[in-house]
């Protein structure tokens, strides 16, 4: 008895010592768990109101599901291709790694990621109401990394994709749905990271937007690239396929695999580093063949601080209920015509465009119409020569080159005319063609312009030597831009002098060919030995002749068209040769930073904003540009065949990468009010203008609106259209009515707030009541 009496008390003694030891276990286990808690390796779901994602314990995303009512639950990630949170891109191996560990840290609302180069990236993720905000807060250590990628976000979309903005967007009334993404500060960019000079080729990918009506070819597949169209330099020849499965590529932030799934990505630069490019932004013609070019370094310009904005929402709301949201929240440019965001269709609005050089009645045409710009168009090319201080016509606007009949005008005298209208004016730049003769070209060339290459003197030359020997003649053969190679721009600059030359001895002593001292009406010199040679970047000829700034000195010129403005009452530009922003090899960064230093400056001169339209539209301007009214008459939108485009695939091309990318789509300069002109041909187009979303530039001679007998209708009739529009009175089932070619509408005003809309056969006559349009509450009338 004894003796079990004590192996009892052992046990209920050791029992307790378990119980305690479990109790301490636990108590343990649970203060580890206090402390790990933020740093889970688990799975996590995160939501906007729209939009809901699932991000694996490697940082990939493994989910993208709609969480709205209709089509709720959705699944827009493809099972076999799963999305990296963030990628990083090492160029000189020209290589990716991706995420394979990710830690969550919830107080911080971060990831930390791994890689397999060593890496670790710390990403921020913040949920919103309507999109995510990443923000790459550090990356260490770097290991070679020179840019960072997100995603690339795959998606099983296949209907419409905007590769300037990057977005995949299905449409149709069954899904209506759109994933997106926007950078949220200058030096991220859309497009992926091997992107040569962050700038993506100008080129036609093969894709059907919708395979039951334009099902491919057996000889072609999704995703299949092919080069523009004509000789690589008439403009108007490079839209060479009416085809609507050959689709333009104006960027690269989405792209397309071979089932026509959509996938967008946006990257980021370390531009510290010196490095050269091989580039061309149409690399597959001969006569744009790329140049190798330095690239200028820009320090404190990192990848670190990169941020996007990730989203998911309905599509028929999206461009007005996220991304407006998302512009707004997060303090883009938010430029406004009537009050409304210049991407917001209610504020599309069509602009004058003057022809002939009479300007009498430009001014009081162009109110009656219910435009809100004109564009001196045949005033020719504004150069940016910083030596007039921004003084197109004298110091005291004693120039005068606006004709009429009163008294001829200064810009500034015009501009004052057409505010009392409420309209503004404009012209025609070449945006940073330093052309000879001005300041920073010639007589005296800058030291700020852009060089291709940089050699060395070998012998020391003096006026009138033509025997110029170069330490190296690596890429010296090349000519002149990957734009047009014009050998007429083919030059060097030692000191102050510009030197031309055409080609480089094979053999040494390497020396140049074919030398002409003084280019340009610059001052022959004597230079020493050691002296340094830049190849200068240029641009190209027919007119656009001119050498390329560095970026100091683009910053100026940015500067320089600000000022032009506040002087001479400008409030328009058509950036022509747009593309030459490019041509410093920072692509569209270089744009972005161009045109915030034109509108701050702006904005330190009191200047409202400054619509522009201009040669070209990349993820650099669109935040920026109005609209984009380039080319004309039957490229764009043939009004006698009623097609976009009869000549070339111009107009179907610009109009499928505009709507695609949520931009007014353009219809050119075109439509000239003259003799023949009637009603019902402005009634149709100004409803394909509403219905497609589009603007454009109407010719406005004053001797041909004049001859015409049915000019006071024709203006009442843009003028009621216009009114509507202004009015959102269009709603979203209607306008795909009127953007078909086929249909005929005729609109008349009831009142300040409504207006009747029939249908009518094509010459304007049997006129059917059709619908009655009433004014959206939240769009007020405009004076």
């Amino acid at each position: 008895m004894v003796f079990a009496d004590t192996l009892m008390r052992l046990f209920f003694f050791t029992e307790m010592i378990n119980m305690q030891f479990q109790i301490l276990k636990t108590l343990i286990l649970n203060a580890l768990m206090l402390i790990v808690a933020p740093y889970c390796y688990a799975q996590h779901d995160f939501a906007t109101d729209y939009f809901k994602i699932h991000i694996n314990n490697k940082g990939w995303i493994t989910s993208m599901k709609n969480v709205t009512g209709k089509g709720s639950q959705r699944e827009f990630s493809p099972v076999d291709k799963p999305s990296p949170l963030l990628s990083l891109y090492d160029s000189k191996k020209a290589k990716y790694y991706q995420p394979t560990k990710a830690t969550y840290n919830k107080s911080k609302n971060t990831f930390a990621l791994q890689y397999p180069n060593g890496s670790v990236a710390t990403v921020a993720l913040i949920a919103n109401k309507k999109y995510f905000k990443l923000t790459l807060q550090s990356l260490g250590p770097r290991n070679g990394i020179d840019n960072i990628q997100w995603g690339a976000y795959h998606t099983n979309i296949t209907n419409l994709f905007g590769e300037i903005i990057g977005v995949a967007r299905d449409t149709s009334d069954a899904v209506n749905y759109a994933i997106g993404m926007l950078a949220l500060n200058d030096n991220t960019l859309g497009g992926t990271s091997e992107t040569i000079a962050d700038a993506a080729p100008f080129q036609y990918i093969i894709h059907s937007p919708d395979k039951k009506r334009f099902p491919l070819p057996s000889h072609l597949h999704e995703g299949q690239i092919f080069p523009i169209g004509g000789d690589g330099i008439n403009d108007v020849a490079f839209y060479a396929h009416k085809e609507p499965y050959y689709r333009i590529l104006y960027g690269n932030a989405a792209q397309i695999d071979i089932q026509g799934r959509i996938s967008i990505a946006y990257s980021s630069r370390d531009r510290a580093p010196k490095r050269e490019v091989y580039f061309s932004l149409i690399p597959n013609m001969a006569v744009n063949k790329p140049n190798h070019q330095e690239v200028q370094p820009l320090p404190g310009i990192d990848y670190n601080g990169s941020s996007v904005a990730f989203w998911g929402s309905p599509d028929s709301t999206a461009l007005l209920d996220v991304v407006q949201n998302i512009v707004l929240s997060e303090g883009l440019p938010y430029p406004t015509i009537n009050g409304k965001w210049v991407k917001d269709p209610a504020a599309f609005v069509p602009d004058a465009l003057t022809v002939g050089g009479v300007y009498d009645s430009i001014v009081p045409y162009t109110h009656r119409l219910g435009f809100r710009a004109i564009s001196l168009y045949d005033q020719g090319f504004v150069r940016p020569d910083r030596a007039n201080a921004g003084y197109l016509d004298g110091k005291n606007f004693e120039k005068k080159p606006l004709k009429m009949v009163a008294g001829d005008k200064s810009h500034k005298e015009f501009a004052e005319m057409a505010a009392k209208s409420g309209l503004i004016i404009g012209r025609t730049p070449i945006t940073t063609a330093l052309a000879p003769g001005t300041k920073d070209a010639s007589p005296v060339p800058s030291d700020s312009l852009y060089y291709q290459q940089k050699r060395l003197l070998v012998k020391s030359i003096a006026p009138g030597d033509t025997i110029i020997v170069v330490n190296d003649p690596k890429y010296l053969d090349e000519i002149a831009s990957w734009e047009g190679h014009a050998k007429n721009l083919n030059m060097i600059k030692i000191g102050k002098e510009l030197i031309y030359y055409m080609g480089v001895s094979d053999k040494a002593p390497f020396r140049l060919l074919n030398v002409k001292r003084g280019y340009w009406k610059t001052t022959e010199a004597s230079h020493a030995a050691g002296d340094t040679i830049y190849k200068l970047q240029v641009t190209i000829n027919y007119g656009y002749d001119g050498l390329i700034p560095n970026m100091q000195l683009q910053d100026k010129i940015a500067e320089y068209y600000a000022e032009v403005c506040k002087i001479n009452g400008l409030a328009y530009y058509d950036f022509d040769g747009q593309e030459f922003l490019f041509n410093n090899g920072h692509g569209y960064y270089s744009v972005k930073r161009f045109f915030r230093k034109m509108f701050e400056r702006a904005k330190e001169l009191s200047v409202p904003y400054i619509r522009f339209t201009g040669s070209t539209l990349s993820e650099g301007s669109w935040h920026y540009q109005s609209i984009w009214n380039v080319g004309g008459g039957k490229n764009l939108y043939d009004l006698e065949t009623r097609e976009w485009g009869s000549a070339t695939s111009q107009g179907k091309d610009l109009r499928d990468v505009t709507y695609a990318n949520f931009f007014p789509a353009g219809m050119g300069a075109n439509f000239p009010i003259n003799a023949k002109s009637t009603v019902a041909e402005y009634e149709h187009i100004q409803a394909i203008s509403v219905g497609i979303g589009s603007t454009y530039s109407l010719k406005l001679d004053q001797k041909e609106v004049e001859s015409c007998p049915h000019k006071d209708a024709i203006f009442k009739a843009i003028r009621t259209w216009e009114n509507a529009r202004a009015a959102n009175a269009f709603p979203r089932w209607l306008k795909k009515q009127l953007a078909n070619p086929a249909h005929q509408f005729h609109l008349e005003e009831l009142t300040d707030d409504s207006w009747q809309l029939y249908k009518t056969d094509i010459d304007g006559a049997n006129t059917k009541p059709y619908c009655i349009l009433r004014r959206d509450i939240n769009y007020v009338k405009r004076d």
